[in-house]
């Protein structure tokens, strides 16, 4: 896991827990799962009584729920952080216990009690910032022009196949034409030679590939537009910058709650989605359609801006302290 070498090397301690999510399919494995979650528990609880622990904070998923359980078990108080607009299972059953939910959007009043429920949106990295990075340092880092529109293609650090294949499904239908737009195309790591092989077969002029975008500030500031994923941060990242796009949401997903999300802004008019069935054929097609539209692209912009959440992190912060001193 990515987390198991990042907050060390940040300068803080981290414990693993032998937990494991069950298998949507009927497997083995899953035979295993109540065994971890017993480990999980208990080392939750030696983790919590060692640290001496005022309170504990939960951001969704299998791994937070056996600290939170242990957590709420031995008197301490918690906190829950639900990032996406349909709740998880986890944090729908560890929610009767907490003191405050704090969510990222409106109308989680379905899944939580609403007295306890405090709209913060999702933390974010802090290079980003509404006003954003400079366009022309963006432009010049990716080597794209400034007279062409750009868009952003992101599908995650290990990268999705969709979003690949229709990269290269679009490529290959120009028919060797120069491209209508400049891409900045993120493969991911796991399609980085396949994808970098097939460009070096069929070679376009105005795209920038690369298996991981270090610079997502710049990404953004040089793209008109962006075709991506529509995971909770990946969501709230675009808030804040205020960029069109275009979701195309994972179906291999708990609750396919990427939809959920995905759909949340499309019904304000503050995104487009296509589905990741559909994708390969018709995502680059629709993309280079609203880059023709710039008053459909003004609109989205506009709509999007207004969901931003800047202080997201203080706010929590602040909801943490509240708990604490209550």
């Amino acid at each position: 896991k990515m987390e198991m070498e990042k907050v060390p090397a940040l300068g803080y301690r981290i414990v693993g827990l032998p937990i494991a999510g069950l298998q949507r399919r009927l497997e083995w494995r899953n035979l295993l799962v109540p065994f971890k979650v017993l480990r999980s528990i208990g080392r939750a609880r030696q983790t919590i009584r060692a640290f001496g622990a005022d309170v504990v904070v939960g951001f969704g998923g299998y791994a937070s729920a056996p600290v939170l359980w242990a957590a709420q078990r031995m008197g301490v108080p918690t906190l829950i952080q639900e990032q996406n607009s349909y709740a998880g299972l986890t944090n729908k059953i560890l929610a009767r216990r907490a003191r405050r939910i704090c969510t990222a959007y409106e109308g989680m009043e379905r899944f939580f009690p609403a007295d306890r429920i405090r709209l913060t949106g999702n933390p974010l990295r802090g290079r980003f910032s509404q006003e954003g990075a400079d366009r022309a340092e963006a432009l010049a880092h990716y080597g794209l022009a400034a007279d062409r529109p750009v868009v952003l293609v992101v599908g995650g650090s290990l990268g999705t196949r969709s979003l690949n294949e229709m990269m290269k499904e679009w490529i290959l239908s120009l028919g060797g034409a120069e491209p209508p737009v400049q891409v900045i195309w993120q493969t991911g790591r796991y399609y980085e030679r396949e994808m970098r092989a097939f460009l070096g077969e069929h070679p376009a002029p105005g795209i920038w590939q690369g298996a991981f975008i270090e610079r997502m500030d710049l990404a953004y500031a040089a793209a008109d537009l962006v075709v991506s994923r529509s995971g909770a941060g990946t969501v709230s990242e675009l808030c804040l910058v205020a960029k069109p796009v275009l979701f195309v949401p994972s179906p291999n997903v708990a609750e396919d709650h990427q939809t959920k999300n995905a759909e949340a802004l499309v019904s304000k008019g503050a995104a487009a989605m296509v589905t990741d069935a559909a994708c390969r054929r018709e995502a680059m097609p629709r993309a280079v359609e609203l880059l023709a539209d710039p008053r459909a692209l003004a609109s989205m912009r506009e709509r999007i801006a207004r969901l931003a959440t800047p202080r997201a992190a203080e706010e929590i912060v602040d909801e943490i302290l509240r708990v604490v001193e209550a």
